[in-house]
């Protein structure tokens, strides 16, 4: 049997996105992020959601309260769920695996991923 866990998170991070190759004007937005892990339940859980919760928080501190222009060529939320994703997809334990990852900025605009 697989299950999934979900933990939620939120951060706070500057970007001016390129749209036709000129940049927007440099704004802010409260970042709130899900993420889904799926894996076989193993002594009652599938992993710990405090272990999930640090292990997502260490990659959201590279990001939080930053100018994402300093460390995405095109900060769109694409590109920064993308990153989020395949940094925590490297640091799951051997078993468990990134389901779903959904990045919104803001309250209305959002990208969802499936793994």
């Amino acid at each position: 049997m697989r299950a999934r866990i979900i933990e939620r998170f939120k951060f706070e991070a500057a970007h001016a996105v390129l749209i036709d190759g000129k940049p927007e004007e440099l704004h802010g937005h409260t970042f709130r992020l899900e993420v889904t892990v799926e894996g076989p339940i193993k002594e009652g859980y599938v992993i710990d959601f405090i272990q999930l919760r640090n292990l997502v928080n260490r990659v959201l501190e590279k990001l939080d309260h930053k100018n994402l222009n300093l460390l995405f060529e095109n900060p769109t939320t694409e590109n920064i769920a993308l990153w989020i994703g395949e940094e925590v997809s490297r640091s799951l334990p051997e078993g468990v695996f990134l389901k779903r990852l959904v990045l919104w900025e803001g309250e209305e605009n959002g990208v969802e991923l499936e793994f």
